[in-house]
């Protein structure tokens, strides 16, 4: 039977840009029964990953909710997969079911656990879930004052309660640095969350984590896991970004030892959203950090979101076995009981280009001409994702912050990040506008030898 005998006409809408949106068509796009992928807005390098027709529209948005859903219906979507963070929170999902169409991502009221920091905060206490201590504040004089009371000088984590685009955690060595990041967090909105910093007994910092589920209310299945660079600049220093790259072993849970407490945790909030009338259908992204107490390594809640992360989507979706779009239609369906999604057993690092003065003004890179792209996607066991981009006339040009990702895969992490790393080195931006990090998954390396 040839391939397009068994294609079934089948066509998905995926909600996204970005590196995400593109690792998502490429999975689609390997079903055989997904005959064609829309993408709201999609990016113009989604085209290159699949001879099946990808369709983009560049001028809505992922909150353009109406579009969307007129979109859905004309094209006879057969799933939408709703995979921003601020389509989840204007309720895109909840307007698409209300059509009757069938959408993986959570409700407007399940994905509260990402729009809504203090809110996800107060669930996960409830549920007894180990997380740092956290005060909720609605203004910068509660922060303030909640500063001024402490006894000792510590190290905080000031963070937006709304979405901010992964650049919302604001760290401070001090209770001065505190107070300082309390007045800029403000350009998020006013509602904020301080917490201290986890660290191991010994004072030395945890190691983070980023695991995914696919759940369809009650049941889940975990189907990766990654650890994600959000740091600008190598030894994680520098502002918070979106991501810098990210690092994807096999069994980085098991070999730290927390495999079952994430598992536990998973259980946890997915149960508790259910027990509180929020049934999550959709990808959960529970973040977290590993530290050592009392001599044993433990896991400690830090965020909730409510899709793919961003670039942990790019490393992990490309190595899962199994037919995306079933698995995907499966849990939007809310029965995952048959599904059969895997992981492999190769290692992935994928490593970002960005432009150079992300996160903060990248505007003298905005325009300049990107080389090199074609010949780094031509690296063996190198997959290229594009983000801000615009392809045009058969050149790139810079069109964002965060440009591309390059994936490597190998049988080690070591092998991985250097075929990540040598597609790197064939790609230069005009005016030498280009950035990035080289110690994606040092942790990972160290680990490995």
């Amino acid at each position: 039977m040839s391939r397009h005998e068994q294609n079934t006409g089948n066509t998905v809408l995926v909600v996204d840009g970005g590196g995400r949106g593109a690792a998502l068509v490429d999975a689609y796009a390997k079903s055989d029964h997904v005959d064609r992928i829309i993408v709201v807005p999609g990016n113009s390098m989604m085209q290159r990953l699949t001879d099946k027709p990808v369709e983009i529209y560049p001028t809505l948005k992922t909150t353009s909710t109406r579009e969307i859903v007129d979109l859905a219906l004309a094209s006879k979507a057969s799933l939408v997969d709703v995979a921003q963070d601020n389509a989840i929170e204007q309720g895109v999902t909840d307007s698409l079911r209300e059509r009757g169409v069938i959408v993986l991502g959570p409700s407007r009221a399940a994905g509260q656990v990402e729009w809504d920091k203090g809110f996800a905060r107060e669930l996960a206490h409830e549920i007894g879930i180990a997380q740092p201590s956290f005060q909720i504040c609605l203004n910068e004089q509660e922060g303030t004052d909640f500063i001024d009371r402490q006894t000792e000088d510590s190290a905080w984590f000031v963070k937006a309660v709304g979405l901010a685009e992964g650049k919302g955690a604001l760290p401070a060595e001090n209770n001065a640095d505190a107070i300082k990041q309390i007045q800029e967090v403000q350009r998020f909105g006013s509602a904020y969350v301080i917490e201290p910093w986890i660290k191991s007994d010994d004072g030395s910092p945890g190691e983070e984590f980023s695991t995914f589920l696919l759940s369809a209310g009650e049941g889940f299945k975990i189907i990766g896991t990654a650890q994600d660079h959000k740091r600008a600049y190598n030894g994680d220093r520098g502002p918070n970004t979106g991501g810098m790259g990210v690092s994807s072993i096999p069994d980085l849970l098991a070999q730290t030892g927390v495999d079952q407490m994430v598992e536990q945790m998973a259980h946890g909030l997915v149960q508790g959203l259910a027990d509180r009338g929020r049934p999550y259908n959709g990808i959960m992204y529970i973040g977290g950090m590993i530290i050592t107490e009392k001599g044993r390594k433990v896991p400690k809640l830090i965020e909730i979101n409510s899709r793919w992360g961003d670039p942990e989507a790019e490393a992990i979706i490309p190595g899962l076995i199994g037919d995306f779009y079933e698995a995907s239609l499966a849990a939007a369906r809310g029965d995952i009981s048959g599904v059969s999604l895997t992981r492999d057993n190769l290692s992935r690092v994928a490593v970002a280009g960005a432009s150079r003065g992300y996160p903060d003004d990248y505007s003298a890179a905005k325009g300049k001409e990107i080389f090199g792209l074609n010949d780094a996607s031509r690296v063996q066991g190198v997959r290229l994702y594009g983000a801000g981009v615009r392809l045009e006339n058969g050149k790139h040009f810079v069109n964002g912050g965060r440009l591309f990702y390059l994936v490597g895969k190998g049988e080690t992490v070591i092998d991985a990040r250097n075929m990540a790393y040598d597609a790197m080195s064939r790609v230069t931006v005009d005016g030498n506008n280009l950035h990035f990090r080289t110690d994606i998954g040092w942790r990972d390396v160290q680990r490995h030898r």
